[in-house]
């Protein structure tokens, strides 16, 4: 392999004069460690080889105490809530209350007709189909009314989440500066967990929907805002300058060129920001949004895997019909649609495509008469589901989890039970790996770090990794965040080890992954919340438990990625090493898993992010660390606490994903 071919950390230079030979990685590393061999014993003369030294912490509690103090006391009387926040709270709860209006008025029917009747022009008749199946089942489960409450409360957040993300991603595409700006500001809210969202709007807007929502738009808008700059970017520059010579102007250029070209990138966003909001309102059900994440936190509160599942399903469901209604769309707007330059969809200009259009009164007339037939039918059949067609599951769901609690909880003969891995597990994995990281001084875990951010990146990456972990112990918070860490490291292996070998089975054979495809489109689709009932039954309270959940939540994205990354490896290169005599192993390891390397190193990332929002969330199982802290700042309104432990987790959260996402270096850095 050429080395122009070779990705920058197996690079090799010559040395001047003896012309020997090096990879950049080892040159690298013997920078590194000669930085640090000079640097660590000054710095522990100065500060200690311990835990992070406490002179180097700030303290926080103090100002933020104030401010904290301010904001309740001021909440009821300051201008800047009486006429600014105090209007966007009352926008927000008329805004979800006039759509949960809407969707009673049109009735179980209406909504279902409806749902199915846009499934079917948006993605097909399939997801048509699905769609009225899945609102089906939710009235057959009891689950009607929360099911349209957390629709209500989902349009109107993702309606804003994707103007949000639209109008900051339309300002990153079309400036480099606004890009350059933005683009640290996006890593760091996308490294943030959902759970830390919470706490800001909690103590600015109080308990209920406004706070709900808004903490579903933060937490939505930055997959459209990246997506969006990453559509208007990428736009064919032969393209942009056809329309220029044309004479066009910058608004013309942005919606003739650029926005259709991108209208991948846009639908996408709109499909990530749909799931990322239907996530969060979930979660935000802890602050007092209602619907189906209330009844899944309740019955989380008292461990009643019926009631939680009988909630948790319709969660699915319409998860399920939304990502299928969103991503169809672009298959249905692109079929027929001539190919620009690159493959991209896109009617070239001047001409008026070879489909001929319809009539755009024929059209209007038929979804009026259909609207008003959906109407019609809600009218016709009621508001609510009709308590005669429902289904009650919890009490047989729980008659099973008393069963699997009994005979797999309590033990197994010879391998024991669920209990003795959880224990297992915490005492020979989870506690070893905090108590090292504890104990490792911290200016070595800073160099390590260092070691792995520079390996795979650039110099850039390194120091945004080496700052983000050095704010956590100037926080005051290395401690936890260690603990965090191990919890997330130990889940990580768990994560890997079992997706590369689900992923090679899918590669290798087609009829494992026609198996596999719905059951990963399921556990894809459940938010992070409903993961927490199952594991709590089967293995009780503690670390254990949210690793668990942690490990069953990253792993479908592991999988497809891993073995999305495996079927697309030059069939050539295998053919060459089959002609040698190679066995699938050898195929395997010497020919597949190298030229896979940039997907096996994006799903080691995506592992490591999903991980770590979950391991939060298990503060609500007994996970503890840096997530109980955020839970008790959340329940005792303690902005210090909470505001601080969620700055620690941003910024664990940044570390950890640029020390595992690999950045081609620029050839001078070689």
């Amino acid at each position: 392999m050429s080395a122009s071919t070779t990705s920058p950390a197996s690079s090799t230079v010559a040395l001047p004069k003896t012309g020997i030979t090096v990879p950049i990685a080892a040159r690298k590393l013997m920078l590194l460690v000669a930085l640090t061999a000079v640097a660590a014993p000054l710095a522990a003369a100065r500060w200690g080889s311990g835990s992070w030294p406490e002179a180097l912490t700030v303290s926080l509690k103090g100002p933020l105490t104030t401010a904290n103090n301010w904001i309740i006391d001021n909440r009821d009387s300051h201008w800047a809530f009486l006429y600014f926040f105090g209007h966007i709270s009352n926008a927000i709860i008329s805004a979800v209350r006039g759509v949960y209006v809407v969707l009673l008025a049109l009735g179980w029917a209406g909504v279902t007709a409806g749902a199915s009747l846009l499934a079917w022009r948006l993605a097909g008749v399939r997801a048509a189909v699905t769609a009225l199946a899945s609102f089906a089942v939710c009235g057959a489960l009891g689950m009607w009314v929360p099911t349209m409450r957390t629709l209500a409360l989902m349009i109107v957040a993702v309606a804003a989440s994707v103007a949000v993300g639209a109008l900051l991603g339309l300002a990153a595409g079309l400036s480099d500066r606004t890009f350059r700006v933005l683009r640290p500001v996006l890593d760091t809210m996308q490294a943030l967990p959902a759970f830390a969202y919470l706490l800001p709007v909690v103590l600015v807007f109080g308990i209920g929907v406004a706070p709900a929502v808004l903490a579903t738009v933060v937490y939505a808008a930055p997959p459209m805002a990246r997506l969006t700059a990453l559509g208007l970017r990428g736009t064919d520059k032969g393209v942009l300058e056809a329309v220029d010579s044309l004479g066009a102007t910058a608004r013309q250029r942005l919606l003739t060129a650029r926005l259709p070209m991108a209208r991948r990138e846009l639908l996408l966003g709109v499909n990530q920001s749909i799931m990322m909001a239907l996530s969060m309102a979930v979660i935000a059900s802890v602050i007092g949004a209602d619907g189906l994440g209330d009844r899944v936190y309740q019955a989380l509160s008292t461990v009643d895997v019926g009631a939680a599942l009988t909630a948790g399903i319709p969660i699915v469901l319409l998860a399920i019909v939304l990502d299928r209604t969103t991503s169809g769309r672009g298959p249905r707007l692109w079929a027929g649609v001539p190919q620009g330059d690159g493959g991209t969809p896109g009617r070239r200009l001047g001409e008026g495509g070879h489909n001929r259009p319809r009539s755009r009164t024929r059209t209007a007339t038929t979804w009026a008469v259909a609207a008003a037939a959906v109407v019609a039918l809600g009218r016709l059949a009621g508001t609510s589901w009709p308590d005669g067609w429902t289904v009650a599951i919890a009490a047989p769901v729980n008659r099973a989890k008393d069963w699997m609690v009994d005979h797999l909880y309590s033990g197994i003969p010879g391998i024991g039970g669920s209990a003795d891995w959880a224990a297992h597990y915490t005492g020979w994995i989870l506690d070893p790996l905090r108590n090292g990281l504890q104990a490792l001084p911290w200016w070595g875990t800073i160099a390590i770090v260092a070691a792995l951010a520079w390996l795979i990146g650039t110099w850039r990456t390194t120091l945004t990794a080496v700052l983000s972990l050095a704010a956590i112990g100037v926080l005051g918070r290395w401690d936890p965040a260690m603990d965090t860490l191990s919890q997330v490291l130990a889940a990580v292996a768990v994560t890997l080890v079992l997706g590369f070998a689900v992923a090679v089975a899918a590669a290798r054979s087609p009829r494992v992954d026609r198996l596999l495809r719905p059951v990963l489109d399921v556990f894809q689709t459940m938010p992070q919340f409903v993961y927490l009932i199952p594991v709590v039954a089967l293995f009780g309270v503690g670390r254990a438990p949210a690793a668990a959940a942690a490990v069953v939540y990253a792993l479908p994205a592991v999988v497809r990625i891993v073995s999305q990354g495996l079927r697309r490896v030059n069939p050539g290169a295998l053919e060459s090493a089959r002609s040698l005599g190679a066995t699938g192993g050898q195929q395997l390891r010497q020919v597949q898993f190298p030229l896979a390397r940039p997907e096996l190193l994006l799903a080691v990332n995506q592992a490591v992010v999903l991980v770590l929002s979950v391991v939060i969330i298990g503060a609500l199982v007994g996970g503890g660390a840096l997530g109980y802290e955020v839970v008790f700042g959340l329940a005792q309104g303690d902005l210090a606490t909470g505001l601080v432990a969620g700055t620690a987790i941003a910024c664990l959260g940044l570390m950890l994903d640029r020390v595992t996402q690999p950045v081609k270096a620029k050839a001078k850095e070689a």
